[in-house]
């Protein structure tokens, strides 16, 4: 996991998938130069969160700070501050990061992640879900069964449970083609070809490209593209960009114009957004 620099329980440190208890909470911080232990270090050798991988047990990550984001066969999520992303078990995914992060990862057992979604999903977290996983991350990792321990895990797992789900979701291409465009498109996301020159690039025709994305993701060329503008401008203005530079980094012709698509897609502008992820009064 290299984006992250400093665990809590780095004196007793286990794989989590091994540690026989239902939740095992860490909280992490990436502001800090790397001071894992070695367990750590084989462990993230073996499992970097910036190559696909999976664990036995669930995972709820907590964006406290920065930006995380998480890809699956077939999606990509957005995490931005103070929010989830939910991670069922067994799951193959990666997960980076953009700017100084603070987060908390649960690790949950199958059995006591029964009533959770079944699938990948970003979650809302209230004020309450947010201190339960705090309290968590301070317990040892092989608490106590029976007492204080297992009643707030208990608490944890119910809140988690009837937390809203976001919808800063991607649906991601898997044809060879189409990710191929996926990554242009990402790289100089202010390029506002057309659908037929992109499928042009690739060797499609305007009709198959339309045809295939469709089938892959549900969406049109337009509206991928758009959801695709949201999930940059989320990841750059959580960074710390403003809305100006965003707005040029898309290619848009003004802040405004760029101001009247996000607040159609999400609801807000993307300032009220971006103050309501970090609690601020906007």
């Amino acid at each position: 996991m290299p984006f992250l620099s400093e665990l809590s329980h780095a004196t007793e440190w286990m794989d989590p998938d091994l540690v026989p208890r239902p939740i095992v909470t860490f909280g992490a911080t990436g502001t800090t130069p790397p001071r894992l232990s070695p367990e750590q270090e084989a462990f993230y050798r073996d499992r970097r969160e910036n190559d696909f991988h999976q664990h036995i047990k669930g995972q709820l990550l907590l964006a406290q700070r920065g930006i995380l984001s998480c890809e699956i066969e077939g999606g990509l999520w957005m995490v931005p501050p103070q929010s989830a992303i939910w991670i069922p078990c067994q799951t193959q995914h990666k997960v980076t990061a953009s700017g100084p992060i603070e987060c908390y990862i649960m690790f949950i057992s199958p059995q006591a992640a029964s009533a959770l979604p079944p699938n990948c999903c970003t979650v809302s977290i209230s004020p309450l879900l947010r201190e339960l996983l705090v309290r968590a991350a301070a317990f040892p990792l092989l608490y106590p069964e029976g007492g204080l321990e297992t009643h707030l895990a208990t608490l944890l797992l119910d809140e988690i449970a009837i937390a809203p789900t976001g919808n800063l979701h991607l649906p991601m291409p898997t044809d060879a083609r189409l990710r191929k465009i996926v990554s242009m498109i990402t790289d100089t996301p202010a390029e506002r070809g057309t659908i037929q020159s992109w499928a042009k690039r690739v060797g499609l025709s305007e009709r198959t490209l339309a045809r295939l994305l469709a089938q892959e993701t549900g969406m049109s060329f337009g509206r991928w593209r758009q959801q695709l503008h949201i999930m940059l401008a989320v990841k750059w203005l959580g960074t710390g960009s403003s809305v100006q530079q965003v707005a040029d980094d898309l290619g848009y012709e003004s802040a405004g114009s760029f101001v009247t698509m996000f607040r159609k897609a999400i609801g807000t502008s993307p300032a009220r957004y971006m103050a309501q992820r970090r609690g601020i009064v906007a």
